[in-house]
């Protein structure tokens, strides 16, 4: 399978079939040591944000559940890094021993906000036969879109997106829950 060149395989391509979508910052990486960049007046430092990635902490409860998924489901992080840090984000990786099989990061020059990359993602996966059983994202909006594209979603609370609806009740760290 022929790929875009801002997806990288661990390790060749895999067959596809059955598969689940996982964001990485918030979700699989702790950025919150890096939202003082964004923190700033206007647009905040992106520049300075995704720079700092190789930093983060392991979320190590999504890297258990990622270990236990069937060895038969592909695991695509799906991400809205920009590919330029994609030696940062193999490194981390390499680093954390994430299980994962497709990294998808945001192409040179893509700008559009984070749904809409993330939709067309979606839609390129299922193009080359990918059948996205599950998501898990920390951006509300972001699960919404890929439940409207019928990708169920986990929403993982990173309290990153204080700006947008809360979490809805019982979702994995929200208010009561833990994370």
């Amino acid at each position: 399978m022929s790929v875009p060149d801002h997806w990288c395989w661990r390790a060749g391509p895999v067959a596809p079939g059955p598969a689940v979508v996982v964001d990485m910052d918030g979700v699989v990486s702790e950025a919150s040591g890096r939202q003082h960049f964004l923190d700033r007046p206007g647009r905040g430092d992106w520049e300075g944000f995704f720079d700092a990635c190789g930093d983060d902490p392991l979320i190590p409860e999504t890297a258990r559940l990622l270990e236990l998924l069937d060895p038969g489901v592909a695991v695509v992080l799906l991400t809205g890094r920009p590919v330029r840090v994609r030696p940062l984000t193999l490194a981390w990786l390499e680093r954390h021993e994430l299980r994962w099989d497709l990294l998808v990061m945001r192409a040179r020059g893509d700008y559009s906000v984070s749904l809409e990359s993330k939709r067309e993602e979606v839609a390129a996966l299922r193009a080359g036969g990918f059948d996205l059983r599950l998501a898990l994202e920390d951006d509300v909006r972001n699960r919404e879109m890929l439940q409207a594209e019928g990708v169920p979603c986990l929403y993982v609370h990173s309290g990153y997106y204080r700006d947008f609806a809360a979490p809805a009740p019982g979702a994995v760290g929200a208010p009561g829950k833990p994370r």
